[in-house]
């Protein structure tokens, strides 16, 4: 953790030592922290991509199955705002339905174009259901306008792992007040962080979190892959992945929802985007 990130987690350092959490197991906490950067409308932050807005792609590049959600310009990114192995430029585009099927269904996207490439305007409504009513209408009410970044800070949201048997979970590995440390976060979080609807990098947040979203998405990755609906080897170590994106839209009628986009680290390492799986949480 640099001196930068130390410093700003101060006031939860603070907070955690007053409730009587020993020193030792705060600072192992605190050893967990990854920057991120927060992308909103709002703010004075540079301007580093835009929700929504023209869909443009290489004329290679089949139509989305999902609707668009935004560009991420890379090279316009500041330099460590993230611990990722993003490409240094280059456009990466995020689409995703922001709703929970109740499967395992991978209900987004992402699309890197390396800069350069040539690209071709497409029908922003060319994706699958665009048909629908219904969805048309909730795609209209998709953020639009410039993206801001700001750079963050980020420390879990959830507090324990899953097991096969009882108890049937356990607190964090290595982090027995795990659950005390998550509430002195959500109590201080506000002081450290801008929270924004879209975050790349970071922990997985959504409305009610007890096990990491991050193995969530894991977990189905593992399953679509067993059942014969997604290519290439899959790998259930959570450690294996990371978490590219989280994108809570907060538009009328899906309240609630926040969309993870995970890959595989080695996918990321080599640009194969086509390698993201996506979740979503949301709760009616």
């Amino acid at each position: 953790m640099t001196p930068e990130l130390r410093d700003r987690l101060s006031p939860f350092r603070g907070k955690a030592i007053a409730r009587g959490i020993p020193g030792e197991d705060v600072e192992r906490w605190l050893g967990l922290a990854r920057p991120c950067a927060t992308l909103g409308q709002g703010g004075d932050g540079e301007v580093v991509g835009r929700f929504g807005g023209p869909l443009s792609l290489p004329g290679g590049v089949a139509d989305p199955v999902h609707p668009f959600v935004g560009s991420i310009d890379l090279a316009a990114l500041p330099d460590g705002v993230t611990d990722l192995p993003l490409p240094p430029d280059g456009q990466l585009l995020l689409f995703a339905v922001p709703e929970d099927d109740g499967d395992c269904a991978n209900m987004g996207s992402v699309v890197y174009v390396p800069a350069g490439t040539a690209v071709e305007e497409r029908d922003r409504y060319g994706w699958a259901l665009a048909d629908v009513e219904e969805y048309r209408e909730l795609f209209g009410r998709f953020p639009q306008g410039p993206m801001r970044v700001t750079a963050d800070v980020s420390l879990p949201y959830h507090r324990a792992v899953d097991l096969p048997e009882a108890p049937w979970s356990e607190p964090l590995p290595g982090h027995p007040r795990a659950e005390e440390l998550v509430e002195v976060w959500d109590d201080v979080e506000g002081e450290i962080v801008h929270r924004g609807p879209l975050q790349l990098g970071g922990y997985a947040s959504e409305e009610a979190v007890y096990t990491d979203p991050l193995a969530g998405a894991v977990s189905c990755a593992r399953q679509e892959a067993e059942a014969g609906r997604w290519d290439g080897p899959v790998s259930g170590d959570v450690s294996d992945w990371v978490l590219l994106a989280d994108w809570s839209p907060g538009i009328e009628g899906r309240e609630g929802a926040t969309v993870h986009w995970a890959i595989q680290r080695a996918d990321l390492v080599a640009r194969r985007f086509e390698r993201v799986f996506t979740t979503v949480y949301w709760n009616p």
